[in-house]
């Protein structure tokens, strides 16, 4: 039993190659964590009901083209109890001439 040092001596290249597997090693970590933790945008299907930027912006337009049709024309709300739906201009100029009176 010798105890020569030249028994328990690693080759010169050995700390190289731990170093090269110790950085492959993170960057394959930060790779998983990179494809588990990053929003892929282009892989997410449309879901029912979930509308895109694009179609909340046409549904509004439709909306409020709507609200402004309905706001210069005159409808009934209940015919029953003889509610009316007035022009803004027109409701304006009855409640002006109301409270214009002593």
């Amino acid at each position: 039993m010798s105890n020569s040092s030249a028994s328990f001596s690693f080759p010169a290249r050995t700390p190289l190659f731990t170093a090269v597997v110790v950085l492959i090693c993170f960057a394959a970590l930060g790779w998983l964590a990179m494809k588990c933790y990053v929003p892929q945008a282009s892989k997410i299907d449309k879901v029912e009901g979930v509308r895109t930027p694009a179609d909340r912006a046409v549904l509004l337009a439709e909306h409020r083209a709507k609200e402004q049709a309905a706001a210069k024309s005159y409808s009934w709300v209940e015919q029953k109890t003889g509610h009316v739906r007035l022009p803004i201009e027109r409701a304006i100029e009855l409640t002006v001439r109301e409270h214009a009176k002593p």
